[in-house]
């Protein structure tokens, strides 16, 4: 057997080898590109979910700060009407 015979076989094989290495390659991309959608689509859930929480803590806070006030004013109603 010749060595030139054996070229074209080489290119084949070696052209066989570098596609299954490319689908290779897209398989475990197209796996990473599943999971970062996944892991995207959770925090997505998680920040919404803490934003809602973030509204009720403030809402919580202002009304509190207005039911403070509210109680300060009675005091001193309270405060005025006693000097009287």
């Amino acid at each position: 057997m010749n060595l030139a015979q054996l070229i074209p076989i080489a290119g084949i094989l070696a052209g066989v080898a570098i596609m299954w290495w490319i689908c290779l390659r897209y398989r475990q991309l197209t796996l990473v590109h599943r999971r970062s959608e996944m892991e995207f689509a959770v925090q997505g859930d998680e920040k919404s979910r803490l934003e809602q929480r973030l509204a009720v803590l403030e809402r919580i806070v202002t009304d509190r700060g207005i039911e403070t006030a509210d109680q300060i004013e009675a005091l001193r109603d309270r405060e005025a009407e006693q000097v009287r």
